[in-house]
């Protein structure tokens, strides 16, 4: 059915068979986690804006591939061909690329949109998409670098820091429930600089 209905929509065969493969692996029955249904894995609010709005008939293969290879085709006028933002808009919504400018750094859609593009290739697909593996790549980079330095900062020992400090009251009022606030009261701690070279 997939060269039949990917002609009818004037969209590549191979790109339609890869996106069932990453998706559903030719499981017409597939069902995900978050409620995307069949060969496609078409979301039941997805397919009602092609006009298919009981979700039982997304399990039928032509309404879905049909109802998907539609949504494809509108994600490629959208996004001018470019099978890079096409496969993430797929995966992530269009409202995520939309609104970072294609910089989705979801990991499971870098790695959909990577295996889509390998699939296509294997497929045959002949489109250009070694500039969207490239900007794969580079997202995973940016992916990692911003979780580093989440980690850093979650880990980072205070005991590490070469600034000393001492306590200012008696030890009973380094509670901070106990300490008074207010224009009188003290600071808890004041730099030590006896310990500053």
């Amino acid at each position: 059915m997939i060269p039949g209905i990917a002609s009818s929509y004037k969209v590549e065969t191979a790109l339609v068979r890869a996106v069932v493969v990453a998706e559903s692996n030719y499981n017409a029955h597939a069902v995900s986690g978050a409620g995307a249904i069949g060969l496609m894995q078409l979301m039941p609010a997805t397919a009602a804006d092609y006009g298919v709005t009981s979700p039982e008939r997304l399990f039928d293969p032509e309404v879905n591939l049909r109802t998907g290879t539609r949504h494809l085709k509108r994600l490629l006028r959208k996004y001018e061909n470019d099978y890079g933002r096409v496969i993430m808009a797929y995966n992530a919504g269009e409202g995520v690329v939309d609104r970072t400018n294609s910089r989705v750094t979801y990991l499971e859609t870098l790695n959909y949109t990577e295996a889509v593009i390998r699939n296509y290739r294997r497929h045959g697909g002949t489109a250009p998409t070694q500039d969207a593996l490239r900007q794969v790549q580079a997202l995973r980079g940016m992916r990692y670098n911003r979780n580093s330095r989440r980690l850093l900062k979650k880990y980072l020992d205070p005991s590490l820091l070469s600034l000393k400090v001492k306590p200012t009251l008696d030890v009973r009022l380094l509670n901070p429930a106990l300490h008074d606030i207010g224009p009188e009261s003290r600071p808890m701690f004041e730099l030590d600089t006896s310990r500053i070279p």
